[in-house]
């Protein structure tokens, strides 16, 4: 890992293989080794860029950010002060998974020069519904007081599919470690920024940007039917389903994510 001292934060950030820069942004609660096997699969054509987004894995977070919340937008900067930090002027092409997709939306409205293409992976464009948010902002309060353990209860069910759960306990173990190694602080930050987010759906038919949208078959967060919506409203969008993965494509079935990026990524140039 790496480190890049921000204007006010530091982000660390893998950076491995040359040519064309691809960037790959986390999901909550995790941080950039939930995308190990797109890393080594990638870094083989491309300079693939894995931040930590602020406050989770090694990266650190303003003192403030916890009680009020990082919003996408902000995410979506550091990313970008990142890339200034390291060097990287031209056009990325852009991956966001779960939250890392909701950064992706605010980073190509706010930079859409620095992109030149993008992959939404198992995300969504609405915004929370009120009930949805109240519950974000609540958790993100007990979590404070109680650590991450309930969050990390509640959300292994929705992260992987029955047969990833019942059959395949590495991936189960890998995935319990990425999250216990998150801060509260981090946690509640994010929770209290994806509960403000704001609804892109009507902005997506502005994207100009070559696009690929993925999602796992039984994403019980991010439904197919959803983000073939998604797909739908994006000018020209590529649209895979990956097969025997839930939620968390990049580690259920990292041969069927690779092999769509690889194709996608080839046909960027």
């Amino acid at each position: 890992m790496k480190t890049a001292q921000l204007d006010s934060i530091r982000l660390a950030y893998e950076d491995q293989g040359t040519g064309q820069p691809v960037v790959l942004l986390p999901g909550y609660p995790l941080d950039h080794r939930m995308w190990g096997p797109q890393i080594e699969a990638l870094s083989k054509t491309c300079r693939v860029i894995a931040p930590d987004l602020r406050g989770f894995g090694q990266s650190t977070q303003a003192a403030e950010d916890a009680a009020s919340g990082v919003s996408m937008s902000q995410y979506a900067a550091d990313v970008a002060e990142l890339l200034d930090a390291i060097g990287v002027s031209e056009p990325v092409i852009l991956c966001g998974f779960s939250m890392g997709g909701y950064v992706l939306w605010q980073f190509s409205r706010q930079f859409p020069e620095r992109v030149k293409a993008i992959v939404p992976c198992d995300t969504r464009a609405i915004a929370d519904t009120s009930e949805a948010r109240q519950g974000r902002l609540k958790t993100a309060g007990e979590v404070l007081k109680t650590g991450i353990e309930p969050v990390i209860t509640a959300m292994l069910p929705k992260l992987l599919c029955e047969a990833t759960r019942n059959s395949r306990p590495e991936i189960v173990d890998e995935l319990t470690t990425i999250m216990r190694s998150c801060s509260p602080q981090a946690v509640a930050a994010a929770l209290r920024g994806m509960a403000d987010r704001p609804d892109v759906s009507k902005e997506l038919e502005k994207i100009w940007q070559p696009t690929l949208v993925l999602v796992g078959a039984e994403d019980a967060i991010s439904s197919p039917d959803e983000m073939r919506g998604i797909a739908d409203k994006i000018p020209g969008a590529e649209f895979v389903e990956i097969p025997r993965s839930g939620h968390m494509t990049t580690l259920e079935n990292p041969e069927a994510v690779n092999a769509a990026f690889v194709d996608f990524i080839s046909r960027q140039s």
